[in-house]
């Protein structure tokens, strides 16, 4: 079988990276832009002037669509679908983290192909490629700015679907470093660990490849070298760039590699405790989840391991692979992530539901060792407790 590999044909990262964005929407004669974010971001912090202050002065019409949520719904993407239609907008801006973009994704699906979002749920769904689309990142994990993924969720049955369609990928991302500046210590703890999990599931899972497997390996070494300085001091532009860098490596790796439980799990809980950040819920079912695949994937965990600074010299596989989770659990410690799935608020009752969702995840499918409901339903039990991880002694 071959490789495939999917990214935007242009990439714009660094200092000034917004202006040259600008400048290329200019240069492509695009005349009136759909900006979907958050209200927050557009008019409680106004972190949107500088992109609109530079609309203006190359005379780029626009309309904001500012109704995203932090787990954007069917909804939201229907409604701004409705919005670009009327207001005759050419083409798309989403400015902000994971949300935005995957609304705005979702948004454009929509516009182009008519129907609502949920019929594009899957793989390779939409008919059409939609309209340009400049993915304006200003957070450091979700990669969704490069990614052919939309995760989206549906208020009907509690839970979140993901869209995956190389049609959806942004036209341009944008990674300007100094946007990113002002992000809180949360939503830096939360977006760098996320930016974590997708590095390791991407290298174990088993649509892996060469083309896959660099950008992993050096997202965990920046992610190591990078994170907690990013987050003690949030004006680090040393930090923030390699975050930047790293979260951007990452997406490139699951974006073609794609995930696994984690992911797969996770949009399950976001899906139905709405509240909760999707990086932190990562956050706590990693340890667990590297526990379930070491089993089969254990070589492949301590390639990652010693690329995120565990020792290695001398070790078995399993013990290298417990020092992966014990610094991990490190990690979250230091970063302020909760120990369980309990203390978030997510309930046992609600494990069924969870798993089943879980299983039928397209991320599901590239887990490297599968599982059966039971045995789904006990993953996420563990992950409530917080018992029953390889390296959790090792952590305390």
């Amino acid at each position: 079988m071959p490789d495939f590999f999917f990214l935007p044909p242009m990439n714009i990262a660094g200092d000034g990276a917004l202006d040259a964005a600008v400048d290329q929407m200019a240069s492509q004669g695009l005349t009136k832009a759909l900006i979907v974010t958050d209200e927050a971001l557009h008019k409680q912090v106004h972190a949107t002037k500088p992109l609109i202050d530079r609309l203006e002065a190359k005379g780029i019409d626009y309309v904001v669509y500012d109704k995203v949520t932090p787990n954007p719904t069917v909804a939201e993407c229907d409604e701004g679908a409705a919005v670009y239609a009327r207001e005759a907008c050419d083409f798309l801006i989403s400015f902000g983290g994971g949300s935005p973009h995957d609304c705005c994704k979702g948004i454009g699906i929509v516009a182009t192909n008519g129907g609502s979002i949920r019929d594009y749920a899957g793989v390779d769904q939409m008919r059409e490629k939609m309209a340009p689309m400049f993915a304006v990142n200003t957070t450091s994990g979700t990669a969704s700015e490069i990614t052919r993924f939309a995760i989206i969720t549906d208020e009907e049955n509690k839970s979140k679907f993901p869209v995956v369609d190389w049609r959806c990928t942004p036209s341009v991302s944008v990674d300007d470093p100094k946007l990113m500046e002002g992000m809180p210590k949360g939503l830096t703890a939360a977006t760098g660990m996320d930016a974590l999990s997708h590095a390791l599931e991407a290298y174990v899972s088993t649509a892996a490849s060469h083309l896959t497997d660099p950008g992993a390996l050096r997202a965990v070494e920046l992610i190591d070298k990078a994170l907690i300085g990013a987050f003690e001091d949030g004006h680090d532009r040393s930090a923030r760039s390699d975050m930047t860098y790293a979260e951007f490596l990452a997406g490139m790796a699951f974006n073609n590699a794609s995930l696994g439980f984690v992911h797969a799990m996770s949009h399950q809980v976001g899906g139905m405790y709405h509240t909760l950040a999707h990086g932190v819920i990562n956050s706590v079912l990693m340890p667990h989840v590297i526990t379930w695949n070491a089993e089969v994937a254990g070589e492949r965990y301590a390639e990652i391991a010693a690329h995120f600074g565990v020792e290695t010299a001398g070790r078995s596989t399993d013990d290298i692979v417990a020092g992966l989770i014990a610094k991990i659990l490190t990690y979250n410690d230091a970063l302020g992530i909760p120990a369980n799935l309990a203390e978030m608020g997510v309930k046992d009752e609600d494990v069924p539901h969870l798993a089943d969702y879980a299983l039928a995840d397209p991320c599901a499918a590239t887990n490297p060792r599968p599982a059966t409901v039971d045995e789904m339903q006990a993953l996420f039990r563990r992950a409530l407790t917080g018992n029953g991880i390889a390296g959790q002694s090792a952590a305390a």
